[in-house]
């Protein structure tokens, strides 16, 4: 006990869905047997009271007739057999519904602790649990003491209530010996389900108690240290490091992209090292459109490729800083940035044409 101290207390976290399923799967749910315990004397309580009238009716004329002409059956050789095939029969055909009832209160009781599953491993053979000191551990283990003194609290519990209950018909069973055998079922039956009653009453509580004591205990179980949370994000999600390294390799290819089309740009606006935004523009278009934009080093690697191509770089610090801020690549500038990028291409176009005329003029 004392090395599973310190493993449950490094249990800090709440267990996650993952843990939750697996658990499932394992067939390692909340479940008390008190629970079941107080279906079944409900299932009981419900079958005395529907059915025990009719029941006590038929079987008491069955016996009636058997005791009244108990001289008349041939018991000898195969008769005998013949006989008790019969009596089995009837008594059969009457059990029969209240043992379908009870095992759909038993199963219910299941079904409203936790969901429907299919899992062997709890029946699965393990050298663990033929172990004589796996075996000892348990025995001697704080879990079998508290099952020792829930036992003995429900006995005491149940028993109170079953004595508070029977202890005042006493004086009726002590005329039993004497009443009419006609009315001995009658008895049994309303003493039945005082017992029943009284027995549910107490079961009651001690269902509830023990429902959150195992739900609690097999909350604690199902919780995780933080290097099981951690580990458990690795599996789910992958390792950070190679998570972080993927987008690394990732942003670079995009960038390698970002600057393999800024030679075709029409224009670089700066502001004049922080930012710059590569625009193209031409005729087919309706409107610019971003195809390059970065800040520090990127900007001025921006810069670089677009002075080795001849691409024009125009400073325009504020327009520089709003294009990075409410454009991204490939798409079209906003409609609120329109005149000022168009002053920009219009002072460029002029500024391209000027030297076409320039280059074309004759020399003398």
């Amino acid at each position: 006990m004392s090395d599973e101290a310190p493993e449950e207390s490094s249990k800090t976290e709440d267990p996650s869905a993952k843990k939750l399923e697996d658990a499932h799967k394992r067939g390692d749910v909340v479940k008390s047997q008190e629970v079941t315990t107080w279906f079944m004397l409900l299932g009981a309580a419900g079958l005395m009271a529907m059915l025990a009238p009719g029941t006590s009716a038929g079987l008491a004329g069955t016996f009636k007739i058997l005791l009244a002409n108990a001289d008349q059956f041939e018991v000898g050789g195969p008769a005998l057999g013949s006989f008790l095939w019969g009596l089995w029969g009837s008594i059969i055909l009457v059990a029969l519904v209240p043992l379908v009832v009870l095992t759909a209160c038993a199963i219910a009781a299941n079904l409203i602790q936790h969901r429907p599953l299919l899992s062997l491993e709890p029946i699965t053979p393990k050298l663990s649990k033929i172990s004589p000191l796996a075996g000892a551990k348990r025995l001697f283990s704080t879990e079998a003491l508290v099952n020792f003194a829930k036992g003995l609290a429900k006995l005491s519990i149940v028993g109170a209530a079953i004595f508070f209950a029977v202890w005042p018909e006493r004086d009726r069973m002590d005329t039993m010996m004497t009443t009419d055998p006609a009315m001995i079922l009658e008895t049994f039956q309303s003493l039945g389900m005082k017992v029943i009653l009284s027995s549910l009453i107490a079961v009651t509580f001690i269902a509830l108690a023990d429902y959150l004591y195992q739900r609690n205990k097999w909350w604690k179980r199902q919780k995780m240290t933080l290097q099981e949370v951690k580990d458990e994000f690795k599996q789910m999600e992958g390792d950070p490091k190679i998570k972080g390294r993927i987008r690394q390799l990732r942003m670079e290819k995009s960038r390698q992209r970002m600057m393999a089309a800024v030679p075709d740009a029409t224009v670089v606006v700066m502001n004049p090292t922080h930012y710059a935004v590569a625009l193209k523009y031409d005729k087919t278009m309706q409107a610019p459109i971003c195809v390059a934009k970065g800040v520090d080093a990127v900007a001025l690697r921006i810069r670089g490729v677009a002075e080795e191509n001849r691409v024009p770089v125009v400073e325009n610090p504020p327009l520089a800083r709003a294009l990075y801020a409410s454009v991204e690549i490939d798409d079209t500038i906003p409609a609120e940035h329109f005149k000022a990028v168009a002053q920009v291409i219009g002072y460029v176009m002029r500024l391209k044409d000027k030297r076409a005329w320039r280059g074309s003029e004759p020399r003398n």
